[in-house]
């Protein structure tokens, strides 16, 4: 039986499945679909549309348009594109918007562990950053963090700041043996490839009788992480300075952390090397990663495809730009990272808790 297409051209039916066809034309426009919806996103967060929404109950375009200080025109058609992906409830019978307690975490509260409009700036960075791509695709060479679109170390610290704010101190620290307590009295702990350093500065105020060092290698990064730091008022015990992973300074930690960075570094067992050698005798390495299975076919998710996109551009073009030793990925998986520590001499490694989006790990000598 032969199909008709809307072009008019007949094709050979046996040559494809047309409902297995249907189903990819509509995932891939789902996937369109998305896209142009983290734009709106994106809009609605800067411009402060969500939080003039929060919690003021059903209103008018033109009172959300006040209460934002923007144009009626362009707020309604975007209203209505929120209606349209679910973000925005929508009244008929007067004609009113609301965003619900839900939609409000998700998209007005930034200190919700549920907040994702800030994670827009990844995508965005990566598509400004889609010729550099390309040319890395073609030559093999590497592109290193601080060579991306601004927007990518802003929102990448703002994603998973969120994500340890929620659960760092509450959840993470406890799974591992012994930590919360040695904090608590007292202990040294470094913090290798810190970022903007939240989570150095939200273990930092969790544990005031300890000492927490952030290293990096992005300048602008350190400069962000000691105002964040300030702003917290832990300067005092959060101390950030621009040092490799494999060379930063200090032996005695009680705990040395590796927050979503190891896989993102050219030679991960030169940084586990070096973390045997700085670690207290009785010290403890806490590795945390994006969650993965160890198989490619364990990782068909909405999860491993954004972390596996993110890779390819971002941490793997890294990883090459830093030496290029060992291309973990930001899909590596629970083996090859145990691999990794096995290989600097630790005897002991173990998940001590997992969410579904990351792994964390814990590794002793």
């Amino acid at each position: 039986m032969n199909h008709i297409h809307h072009d008019g051209h007949t094709h050979d039916h046996a040559a494809f499945d047309a409902a297995k066809l249907d189903a990819l034309v509509a995932r891939a426009f789902g996937d369109l679909s998305a896209g142009y919806g983290g734009i709106m996103i994106s809009l609605g967060n800067r411009l402060g549309l969500y939080k003039a929404m929060a919690g003021a109950g059903p209103l008018t375009a033109l009172q959300v348009a006040d209460r934002a200080r923007c144009a009626e025109r362009y707020v309604r058609e975007w209203l209505n594109s929120q209606v349209a992906g679910g973000y925005v409830a929508f009244h008929p019978d007067s004609n009113t918007y609301e965003l619900t307690r839900e939609q409000a975490m998700v998209l007005a509260d930034e200190d919700s562990p549920a907040f994702f409009p800030t994670a827009w700036a990844v995508p965005a960075s990566m598509w400004a950053d889609e010729d550099k791509a390309v040319e890395a695709f073609r030559t093999g060479k590497g592109i290193a963090w601080g060579d991306h679109d601004g927007r990518l170390s802003c929102g990448v610290a703002s994603f998973y700041r969120n994500a340890y704010k929620a659960s760092l101190v509450s959840q993470w620290l406890p799974a591992l043996d012994g930590v919360v307590d040695k904090l608590n009295a007292g202990g040294l702990v470094a913090d290798i490839g810190c970022g903007h350093g939240h989570s150095t500065v939200l273990m930092a105020d969790a544990f005031p009788a300890s000492q927490f060092r952030g290293f990096d290698n992005h300048q602008a990064s350190l400069v962000e992480a000691r105002k964040v730091a300030g702003e917290a008022g832990v300067a005092d015990r959060a101390s950030f300075s621009e040092a490799r992973a494999d060379t930063y300074p200090g032996t005695g930690y009680d705990l040395i952390c590796f927050f979503d960075a190891l896989h993102d570094m050219g030679d991960p067992v030169a940084a586990a090397e070096h973390a045997a050698q700085a670690l207290a005798p009785d010290g403890a390495v806490m590795l945390v990663e994006p969650f993965a299975n160890d198989r490619v076919e364990d990782n068909v998710s909405a999860v491993a495809r954004l972390y596996y996109a993110a890779s390819t551009t971002i941490c793997v073009a890294h990883s090459i730009a830093d030496g290029g030793h060992l291309v973990l990925g930001a899909q590596a998986g629970e083996a090859r990272l145990a691999e990794v520590f096995r290989k600097a001499g630790f005897t002991r490694f173990r998940r001590a808790f997992e969410t579904p989006f990351n792994l964390i790990l814990e590794a002793r000598l």
